[in-house]
């Protein structure tokens, strides 16, 4: 695919985050002439995230290319719009047809600073304070840990869940940044995307889960350009 002028990158957050989790890619790419719409997710149920991102890509004009972070990646892969040119998974899990995000996600044995999650009264998750300072943002800073756990939206159970469509791995090009080294990083969600797709793909060891924003003024600098050049290579 040769990414054109009309060409449009709908970027999906995951669970705890928001669409200006995506800034520094988004400058980035904006910059090299992309049009990029950081597509808002209620993070209620799969089926109610992939409608939303159907929504953002109603209104986009010409080719997209769809990026998702962490949880998302189950998001755009349930999205099947001829559009859709490719996909980029940054740091994203990838279930298969039938599977849930949760049996990708616990297929193996937790790391042993994992958070403990578990859902609320109303079936929402929320990441505890320790989960941002050991796992999600264990590279930030102070003031940036204590923003995303102020800030964080929590996910509903049922977006875990749920069981996927056939994804569009299978039918389109997709390429991977995978984040390595954090409790959120375990070597079966890195693999995963190597050994289940037959699709391009590209790994790169970065130092935490939270790949799609700003971790730290020099480190998040390079997880944004790297993250833009991954999507770029959507092409």
């Amino acid at each position: 695919m040769t990414v054109r002028g009309n060409t449009t990158v709908v970027a999906v957050h995951g669970a705890w985050a928001y669409g200006s989790s995506w800034k520094d890619v988004i400058l980035g790419l904006e910059g090299q002439g992309l049009r990029v719409i950081a597509a808002p997710i209620p993070l209620t149920s799969l089926g109610d995230d992939t409608a939303a991102l159907k929504r953002s890509i109603a209104r986009s004009q010409g080719p997209v290319i769809l990026g998702a972070h962490a949880y998302a990646g189950a998001v755009i892969a349930a999205v099947n719009d001829e559009r859709v040119k490719a996909l980029v998974y940054v740091a994203g899990l990838a279930p298969d047809e039938g599977e849930t995000v949760a049996q990708v996600f616990y297929r193996d044995e937790k790391h042993s600073q994992s958070p403990q999650l578990a859902p609320d009264a109303d079936g929402f998750i929320w990441m505890p304070d320790e989960g941002f300072r050991n796992a999600f943002s264990h590279h930030a800073t102070a003031e940036q840990i204590a923003l995303s756990a102020g800030v964080q939206r929590p996910i509903a159970l049922k977006c875990i869940q749920e069981q996927v469509p056939t994804p569009a791995w299978r039918s389109r090009p997709s390429w991977y940044l995978i984040a390595r080294g954090g409790p959120h990083d375990q070597p079966q969600n890195a693999t995963l995307y190597g050994e289940t797709n037959e699709s391009n793909y590209k790994v790169a060891r970065r130092r935490s889960h939270t790949t799609a924003e700003r971790a730290t003024e020099s480190c998040g600098h390079h997880h944004g350009s790297e993250a833009g050049s991954v999507l770029l290579s959507g092409r």
